[in-house]
């Protein structure tokens, strides 16, 4: 069974519509897999937005979500997890390295562009190198920096809108937007 954890910034708005959206899929289609949430500044317990639960609702999903703080023990439990943002990627893998190899952006996930993959692994080799380098107090070429901008033009933005503070058409357009992320790791995990 596939374990997936959606992540955000305080599992209130982006994640729990993530979780509750697939989780009902996952039964719909008899898909062998859990799905849960968390938050990289999230306080366990709380409510989600009100939006957000309205949405699910809306959807179909009648179970209940609380936040949850993110700790090492949901990553050890998780398979895959799935950032809402770049930003959200780069603090999970910074509090938890172990997780590098099964944490991606949602987007970035399901990214299904062959161009697009392959800038991507570019730009990680890249990266990398260019972080030993500066490590090890060494010139990075104008070269090396031209190649690394070119990349990140190449590569779109993986981030899911932050629909926080905002009406329920902000949270509505974020929904849509997971969703048709979500259609594509349904067919992705099938």
């Amino acid at each position: 069974m596939l374990r997936i954890l959606f992540v955000c910034t305080g599992n209130t708005c982006r994640s729990p519509l993530a979780e509750g959206l697939l989780r009902m899929r996952v039964h719909q289609e008899g898909l062998a897999a859990e799905v849960r949430s968390a938050g990289v500044s999230a306080m366990t317990g709380g409510p989600i937005s009100r939006n957000s639960q309205s949405l699910l609702h809306e959807a179909g999903f009648k179970e209940s979500i609380s936040s949850l703080a993110i700790s090492a023990a949901d990553l050890d439990w998780a398979d895959l997890v799935l950032t809402m943002t770049t930003g959200h990627k780069r603090t999970v893998i910074g509090r938890f390295p172990h997780a590098v190899e099964k944490t991606y952006t949602l987007k970035e996930y399901v990214e299904d562009d062959a161009r697009i993959l392959k800038a991507i692994e570019e730009r990680e080799q890249l990266a990398a190198e260019l972080q030993l380098k500066q490590a090890l107090s060494q010139a990075v070429s104008v070269e090396e920096r031209s190649r690394m901008y070119a990349l990140e033009n190449t590569i779109p933005d993986f981030d899911i809108s932050d629909p926080y503070g905002g009406s329920l058409a902000d949270y509505r357009y974020t929904a849509e937007e997971i969703s048709r992320s979500l259609d594509k790791l349904v067919k992705k995990i099938r």
